[in-house]
């Protein structure tokens, strides 16, 4: 038959939620504390054993052995010890005696803090063990106050403090409020164990991504690396392990419904999944998504690269106060320089004309005078040398051209003659000139195509607009009148507007002499 104590045992760890054996062990220290007060210990050491199964009590007195005694009547030394008990050495227990439980004689106030004390130890100590594997997992809780931007955070068994710099500055906080947190930290202190919680950390994004793609959590997919605003952007690089699956299209899923459900816990933030390669080039270029680059250059020393996108995506690959460059570099651990196609060309250098100058014309020539006019005027020898090529082009050659040859304009020729990269310039000229005679031949043909085509469609007008002038300007002499006016069709021509005219001047006339007659007989 179990005795009250056990059955009160019983129901303690049963309130408590606390195992059984835990409840026991704070009843026999609390026994023991209380017995030591007793004047029958004599000062001694005090152990309880409590039977779990019937609930019997043994009080026992005893004291320790120990190399340099400090308290008499709870210590003695070795030497000591073997009077008592043969073999005993430094660290044993030696009983000295029994007391007799007698429950009525202990103090009762005396066992009460007691056991509350040890439970609550044993409930911090139970929480702590709990929670201590937890660290580094997410947890669904609700927020229980917000104190001077301390939020507290209800885990059901214990409670979890998230610091100002792990909350979001996108998101506000309220009571009641159920969100997932990251578990940061687990320690133990005296008012028990402390917990950390954070909605900031990149590891959050991890975990909700594993726990919404199951390739991730099987290790097909694998994430590379993470970068994170929180609150505002992140940006996540993906590889597969696996032959054949596309690590991209698996986190976003149908519809993008796996990545949707990561946006909502997240409260609206922005997720960029990328392609992870092992070439930096590649890297780089796809972490600028969604901006597409058109060249990378990498620089290994400084560890940076130069990023030359198209001018309508530069704003793009930048981002809204340079967050998408920003999320790249922490994403790729480069530092990024980001460029416009066109501001590249500008800053080219431009490749120097080349331009011959007066020396080389002026080298082959012999004499003060070819010199002279190579110096003074080389444009002018260029220009009066083209003409010269296009008189000579043609094979029907007059007299007067060679006579024109010969005048004061020949030096000049012959100083272009001279020089051998004028040769191709007098055949471009010559195939010019064939080409405009051409054209000009064409749009004399146009003209007179045109031209006919005017007189052909002014000789259909004339015939068609052939009529005696007796038809024109012959009225049918009745044709004033009304039935004249409805068997030819109205008035027609300007003898008709002139009779109408007539007769609607003759009524208008006849009105103002009606009232005109009707005034005079009125006086």
């Amino acid at each position: 038959m179990k005795s009250d104590l056990l059955i009160a045992v019983t129901q303690l760890a049963a309130e408590r939620n606390l195992p059984q054996p835990i409840v026991v062990k704070a009843i026999e220290a609390a026994l023991a504390a209380a017995y030591k007060r007793d004047p029958a210990a004599q000062g001694q050491d005090v152990i309880v054993d409590m039977d779990p199964d019937d609930g019997d009590v043994v009080v026992r007195t005893v004291r320790h052995v120990v190399e340099e005694v400090e308290d008499p009547l709870m210590e003695l030394t070795a030497d000591d010890a073997q009077e008592l008990q043969e073999g005993a050495i430094v660290g044993d227990i030696i009983e000295t005696g029994q007391l007799e439980y007698n429950p009525g004689r202990i103090a009762a106030q005396t066992a009460k803090q007691v056991v509350m004390q040890r439970l609550r130890e044993a409930e911090r100590d139970i929480v702590f063990e709990e929670f201590i594997d937890k660290e580094g997992e997410v947890l669904t809780a609700t927020i229980q106050r917000v104190e001077s931007r301390w939020v507290t955070v209800d885990l059901g068994k214990a409670e979890a403090v998230m610091p100002p710099a792990e909350q979001s500055p996108f998101e506000r906080y309220r009571p009641g409020q159920q969100l997932k947190f990251f578990v940061v930290q687990v320690g133990r202190t005296i008012r028990g164990p402390e917990i950390v919680v954070s909605r900031t950390h990149p590891d959050l994004l991890r975990r909700l991504f594993e726990v919404e793609v199951p390739e991730i959590f099987s290790g097909v997919i694998e994430i590379k690396a993470i970068a994170r605003e929180p609150g505002a952007r992140s940006k996540v690089a993906v590889s597969s392990n696996q032959e054949g699956v596309d690590a991209v299209g698996a986190c976003v899923g149908l519809r993008g419904i796996r990545i949707q459900n990561v946006v909502n816990e997240l409260l609206g933030e922005k997720i960029d999944v990328i392609e992870w390669d092992e070439d930096p080039v590649k890297f780089i270029s796809n972490s600028l998504s969604p901006a597409v680059a058109d060249r990378v250059d990498l620089n290994e020393e400084d560890e940076s690269a130069t990023v030359l996108v198209p001018d309508r995506q530069l704003s793009l690959a930048i981002g809204r106060e340079g967050q998408n460059a920003r999320l790249a570099a922490k994403l790729t651990n480069w530092r990024i320089d980001i460029q416009g196609t066109s501001a590249v060309v500008e800053e080219e250098p431009e490749t120097p004309e080349v331009v011959e100058t007066a020396d080389a014309v002026a080298a082959p020539a012999e004499g003060e005078a070819a010199a002279e006019v190579a110096t003074e005027a080389p444009v002018a020898a260029a220009e009066t040398a083209a003409p010269a090529a296009e008189v000579a082009a043609p094979e029907t050659a007059t007299a007067p051209a060679a006579e024109t040859a010969e005048t004061p304009a020949a030096p000049a020729a012959e100083v272009a003659t001279e020089t051998a990269p004028a040769e191709p310039e007098v055949d471009d000229e010559a195939a010019k000139a064939a080409a405009d005679a051409e054209l000009l031949a064409l749009e004399e043909e146009l003209a007179a195509l045109e031209r006919e085509e005017q007189e052909r469609k002014a000789a259909a007008e004339a015939e068609t607009l052939d009529v005696s002038s007796d038809d024109l300007w012959q009225v049918d002499g009745g044709s004033s009148s009304d039935s004249a006016k409805k068997d030819t069709g109205g008035i027609r021509f300007a003898e008709d507007i002139a009779g109408f005219r007539e007769t609607d001047a003759g009524r208008r006339g006849g009105r103002r002499g009606g009232s005109s007659a009707r005034n005079r007989r009125r006086r």
